[in-house]
């Protein structure tokens, strides 16, 4: 009997296993490598290439499933959703989403501010240059509810609206960036926050027109189980595609030693904090909430975890996501295609405290002395970028730039930082998957009184079903197990 549970557990956890070891196997493999080019060379930018080839497929693969996953996800899980519970639901995640963001931001904070990483910390050698554009942190808030309302939803699907600063031609040498002239463009890069926004629209009507559209409203919940179905498939690629895309990721890097060496009380900072809010913070918060075991809870999210770190994108992560939250902690998929997708947009709780850590450690380095209000401003603006990153080409170099801006801080000093910021993006993305679904399992196990009152989408097409969510949320999901 042992046995057979034994071989049952590891049937049911294998993908998450596999994906975990192409991580692990991905780290070894690309500092391993590093040492095969003759020493002083390192490999070469095609070389690197090949090896990435496998993992930029599998990565675009989820990415191709980003945009039918939230429009039809969203689209299925209001619609089929009261009006008022909606914003409950709404109204929960969101407040959920704000008040852990601040709490990362206050951890940051503190950490960076009782244990000092900038004072005496060297600047890196030849520090890489990002591209950083001219912005102010009104533009950038602006820009974010702009691209909530895109004009073309077609055009949404590729392009977002970005404003774009010139410099006065009568003086072409001004340093105040309000004094430019405003203007705006569309540049490449899916508006998701817009697309949010539209689907939740279409759902609300739809709930609002009920009976008389349940063919549409059973169109799009058809279609999100059978984009479901081609996530399943395309996750069983997620471990040998996490692997190439780490091994690649290290062999294009610098001399690591030298970078860690300048860098790693800051690294050691901002890893620290990320990885306490998500597995200390969160899991906490979860068990008050819910009185559910939080360890078990993030087990069974071993498979988003790994993904998350491979690919460092909380979007790409986001079919993953809902396939553990749905089919491994049985949450109910009305409420997690509703709030995941929302938080893959808004909820960057990893994002936040980076952002605050990074502005506090470069003025350290600056010998920038910074006032309590300075230290209010720079948690506020940290809070804002990170809800407005998603909706931004280059995230993580603009938003950090409206918090430097904050503080007085030139835009170049990003370069200061950009050395290790590759890695601590990929522990930012964890954190970041992480909060979205401990908030979906928070708001689900509060709006379960609310939702035994509605009929789930397999009821509605005529299956039987149990009245535990858990056997709901299986039902919905898959009919057979991957």
């Amino acid at each position: 009997m042992r046995r057979e549970q034994v071989q049952a557990f590891v049937k049911e956890n294998l993908l998450t296993f596999l994906t975990i070891g192409g991580v692990i196997v991905g780290i070894v493999l690309g500092i391993g490598l590093r040492e095969v080019p003759a020493e002083g060379e390192k490999w070469s930018p095609r070389d690197v290439s090949y090896i990435n080839f496998i993992g930029d497929i599998f990565l675009r693969m989820l990415k191709a499933l980003i945009l039918p996953l939230i429009v039809t996800s969203l689209i299925a899980a209001v619609g089929s959703l009261d009006l008022s519970l909606s914003g409950k639901i709404g109204g929960r995640a969101v407040l959920y989403y704000v008040i852990t963001t601040v709490m990362a931001v206050i951890l940051g904070i503190i950490l960076v501010v009782t244990i000092q990483p900038g004072k005496g910390a060297e600047e890196t050698s030849g520090s890489e240059k990002g591209e950083v554009r001219n912005v102010t942190t009104a533009d950038t808030l602006l820009d974010l509810v702009r691209n909530m309302f895109p004009p073309n939803l077609v055009q949404a699907c590729l392009q977002q609206y970005q404003t774009v600063l010139t410099p006065p031609k009568s003086n072409p040498a001004e340093s105040d960036l309000l004094l430019w002239s405003v203007g705006g463009k569309f540049v490449d890069g899916m508006n998701i926050i817009g697309l949010v926004v539209a689907s939740i629209v279409f759902g609300i009507a739809l709930g609002a027109l009920k009976d008389d559209v349940q063919l549409v409203l059973k169109f799009f919940q058809q279609l999100s189980h059978t984009i479901m179905k081609v996530t399943g498939w395309v996750i069983w690629l997620s471990p040998i595609g996490v692997l190439f895309l780490i091994t690649a990721k290290l062999l294009e890097m610098d001399d690591l030693g030298e970078i860690f060496g300048k860098l790693g009380l800051y690294f050691a900072v901002v890893a620290g904090g990320i990885v306490f809010h998500g597995f200390v913070i969160l899991p906490t918060i979860f068990f008050l909430f819910t009185r559910k075991n939080p360890v078990k809870f993030v087990a069974n999210m071993g498979q988003a975890i790994a993904t998350a770190f491979g690919t460092s994108s909380s979007s790409a992560t986001l079919p993953v996501t809902m396939q553990c939250l749905e089919d491994k902690n049985h949450i109910d998929p009305r409420v997690s295609r509703f709030v995941l997708p929302i938080g893959a947009t808004i909820n960057m709780d990893g994002t936040a405290l980076y952002e605050a850590v990074a502005a506090i450690f470069i003025a350290q380095l600056r010998g920038l002395s910074l006032t309590f209000g300075n230290i209010v401003a720079i948690s506020i603006t940290a809070t804002a970028a990170s809800i407005g990153a998603a909706g931004i080409p280059q995230a993580g170099l603009v938003t950090l730039v409206m918090v430097l801006d904050t503080v007085g801080l030139p835009a170049e000093d990003v370069s200061l930082i950009i050395a290790v910021d590759w890695l601590l993006d990929r522990f930012r993305t964890v954190v970041n998957v992480l909060g979205d679904s401990f908030g979906a399992a928070i708001v689900a196990h509060y709006s379960q009184k609310e939702l035994a009152t509605i009929p789930s989408s397999s009821e509605i097409n005529g299956k039987p079903q149990r009245n535990s969510m858990a056997h709901s949320a299986e039902t919905v999901l898959f009919e057979e197990r991957l």
